[in-house]
């Protein structure tokens, strides 16, 4: 049976390979049949399986339609049925650049099974159908290139696509489904590329496995085995690292631009919290929100360096000073970070006694990242032009709520606010009088809440 029939609705089948229901899009066949009817009819195959259409069908559905109008085609196989549920797909779906790569990752396989692989100038294959008990050949099926020109991509498009679909761990793809990058293409190919080098290497130590099982070789087999499965996993370990990189900026770009939007208020400090009796006395200390703890005196001094936690997440350095003697935060923080300028960088890194693992250059500013245990550096490209982002893009790279940040300078309190705003626990500090009174001032501000001053005799715990 072929050509266009009404078929009973509740006969046509689907598999659980096609895309997810875009309900909107429902929702206006479904208008647009009660108002027209339906004008295209769907495509199933002689057992009702279904080829094209699964909106419309499901808009037919939600309005009450016992039958359906149906085209009836006849594939010679399950891959060419399935050859036509992607083509359908590829050129009347709006799909993001992971879905899209995976559905021509599959066809391109299908056509390798079928010997059915295009050469350039060729067609990708030939569809048989049966009609009628006659064989026919249908109209070509389209190339690639055309195929993306219909659906409104050029084929180095699609290419990226497939560059994504293949070069991305599953582990990895399934974490970034559900995140604003997933239609990100230029974002996905940085995490593509961060562990395509260990996918190449994994595969080729996987076909060394097999060819040594087909010679009996066990023992050569389990070693590559070993080194497959070793790979694979520092190509997610690297993934992973570039997603939250990925993550970690497009949330400090978000943070920043929200700061940008509130409405600036006048610099005035409350003159009965922040008064200059208040603010004189050296190893003065105020807990902020019953959160944040802020020092004012030398922070290199054992007095800061006992109320410090030991057990950071990260600490941030960000000053212009060329005074350092906080080579003790590689004790007290698992990641530090500090921030310099070109012509300062080199001389800092050859003269602490931290332990270095890399540096980045996040618009003009070089980070130099420290560290007791090793810390792969991520491979994505980060464009933050301003301390700010910079500082929570850091946050957000090397912490998790509630972990302890440490700051040993409070600078415009940049470091404060982004633990505030993103629920860390900041331990800051200064020596500086006016930035620690701008600094609680800014917080203030923001929380609408009033710092409490801790007296000398009492001791915190956090």
């Amino acid at each position: 049976m072929s050509g266009i029939s009404q078929v009973s609705i509740e006969i046509i089948k689907y598999g659980n390979n096609r895309r997810t229901i875009n309900h909107e899009k429902v929702e206006q066949l479904q208008k647009s049949i009660q108002l027209n009817g339906l004008l295209n009819p769907i495509t199933v195959d002689e057992n009702f399986n279904l080829i094209a259409g699964l909106h419309r069908l499901t808009a037919c559905k939600l309005l009450g339609f016992k039958e359906i109008e149906c085209n009836i085609v006849t594939y010679d196989s399950q891959e060419q049925a399935r050859l036509a549920q992607i083509d359908e797909n590829l050129i009347r779906n709006e799909l993001e650049p992971l879905e899209r790569g995976k559905l021509v990752l599959e066809r391109e396989k299908i056509l390798v099974k079928l010997g059915m692989r295009a050469k350039t100038g060729d067609n990708q294959y030939t569809l048989k159908l049966h009609l009628d008990g006659g064989e026919m050949i249908s109209p070509a099926p389209k190339t690639t290139q055309e195929l993306a020109k219909q659906a409104g991509y050029s084929e180095r498009s699609w290419q990226h696509d497939k560059q994504i679909a293949r070069d991305i761990a599953p582990k990895i793809q399934k974490i970034i489904r559900k995140t604003p990058i997933n239609h990100k293409k230029t974002t996905l190919l940085n995490i593509a590329r961060a562990g395509r080098k260990e996918r190449i290497l994994a595969e080729k130590a996987l076909e060394a496995h097999d060819l040594a099982i087909s010679r009996g070789d066990y023992q050569q087999a389990e070693e590559q085995g070993k080194l497959a499965a070793f790979l694979r996993a520092k190509q997610e370990e690297l993934q992973l690292q570039a997603f939250h990189s990925a993550m970690a900026q497009l949330q400090a770009k978000s943070e920043t631009k929200k700061e940008k939007q509130r409405v600036k208020q006048p610099n005035i400090l409350n003159s009965l919290l922040f008064n200059q009796d208040s603010l004189s006395k050296i190893g003065d200390k105020w807990t902020l929100g019953n959160r944040h703890l802020v020092y004012y005196g030398d922070t290199a001094g054992k007095d800061f360096i006992k109320l410090l936690p030991s057990n950071a997440a990260l600490a941030i350095h960000a000053t212009v000073s060329d005074v350092w003697n906080h080579d003790y935060l590689i004790d007290e923080a698992k990641v530090v970070a500090v921030l310099r300028s070109q012509d300062n960088i080199f001389q800092f890194c050859s003269t602490t006694q931290m332990n270095f693992q890399y540096e980045l250059l996040l618009g003009k500013i070089y980070v130099g990242i420290f560290s007791r245990q090793a810390i792969s550096k991520p491979q994505i490209p980060v464009n933050l032009d301003n301390v700010e982002g910079i500082i929570q893009y850091l946050i957000n790279m090397f912490t998790i709520q509630n972990n302890y940040v440490i700051a040993p300078f409070i600078g415009n309190g940049e470091i404060l606010m982004a633990c505030e705003k993103m629920r860390r626990v900041c331990f800051i500090g200064d020596d500086n009088l006016d930035l620690i009174r701008n600094g609680i001032s800014r917080w203030g501000k923001w929380t609408d809440k009033q710092p409490e001053k801790i007296a000398r005799s009492n001791c915190l715990y956090f």
